[in-house]
């Protein structure tokens, strides 16, 4: 069993090499007269070794050579490389239609989230439905007016925790109590819950959640270099975030369905939180937003708050 088991991964390594091989000298006959200038790839691996364990360093080094465009071999992936801001801002605003589409990790596909996430979505009329949505509806001016009132809870409570442990003469970590108000702030305005809860269950399942998915995104991943490997998931990253999404996606499940059972109530107070207004969204006949749309819509939603509140704490740190 050990020496079949040795032969199928040797016929399985000589049949990924030869695709790539194949693969990597049809394509670079293809678009190498309209590539910009860059360092030239090794077969097989292309340019990865030169990215080394600090990716933005060794970039900003190779711009210095190549030049403000380059053209990099990740693997299986033609990549171009902007570090000019000048050109950044021809691409991404002056000619932002002809870029829009992006590549999508293997990892974001988990849970077909690919499929409803704004980011990843192409130019389509549901892309622009959802982000008609997302301006004039979740991040409007209006909206965050309305959540004013939150706001100066949260920093009440802040204050009121500084004063309490100043009359105690305790000492105050900043990081932690201004993480804990940011996103105490943040989950008021998505769900009306405090995620930085100690005591709440649903805030501990929430904050292993999100570390996990963040974890396993930002793991490099062989199958964004070498797209032939999709389909086994080599590191297994895409089945453990698929994993994490899906309980998430069941925690958002079940606040639509305790607040759906809250609004059949006669004495119901609307909240106009973000899932009271998507909710209201999906039942106008005249809107097309699916229960899976808002799902995955809460999802990068939770996932950005909780990173700002994560870059603020780092700041303040």
């Amino acid at each position: 069993m050990d020496i079949l088991s040795c032969i199928l991964l040797g016929l399985m390594v000589a049949w990924i090499s030869i695709y790539t091989l194949f693969y990597s000298l049809g394509r670079r006959s293809s678009v190498t007269t309209r590539l910009p200038p860059g360092p030239n790839p090794l077969p097989f691996i292309g340019n990865l070794l030169e990215l080394g364990n600090k990716p933005h360093l060794s970039l900003t080094k190779l711009s210095q050579r190549y030049g403000p465009i380059m053209a990099l071999q990740l693997g299986q992936i033609t990549t171009v490389v902007i570090s000019s801001s000048t050109f950044a801002k021809e691409v991404l605003r002056t000619h932002d239609q002809l870029f829009c589409n992006r590549t999508v990790p293997d990892a974001i596909r988990a849970c077909q989230h690919s499929k409803y996430g704004m980011a990843w979505i192409p130019v389509s009329p549901a892309w622009r439905n959802l982000r008609k949505t997302c301006n004039t509806q979740l991040f409007a001016t209006k909206i965050l007016d309305a959540n004013q009132a939150n706001r100066h809870l949260k920093v009440q409570e802040l204050i009121s925790y500084v004063n309490e442990s100043a009359v105690n003469g305790e000492v105050v970590d900043i990081g932690r109590a201004a993480f804990k108000t940011s996103l105490n702030l943040l989950s008021r305005t998505v769900f009306s819950v405090d995620l930085a809860d100690p005591h709440s269950a649903m805030a501990r399942e929430f904050k292993d959640l999100v570390w996990g998915i963040f974890e396993e995104a930002g793991k490099p991943n062989l199958a964004d270099y070498f797209p032939v490997l999709k389909k086994i998931d080599p590191l297994g990253i895409r089945r453990r975030l698929t994993g994490h999404i899906r309980k998430m996606l069941d925690l958002f499940d079940r606040l639509m369905m305790q607040r759906f059972e809250s609004r059949k109530a006669l004495d119901y107070i609307m909240t106009n939180d973000m899932l009271d207004i998507l909710i209201n969204i999906s039942e106008e006949k005249n809107e097309d937003m699916d229960i899976d749309e808002i799902q995955h819509l809460l999802l990068v939603s939770c996932l950005l708050s909780t990173f700002i509140v994560l870059d603020l704490d780092e700041l303040i740190l």
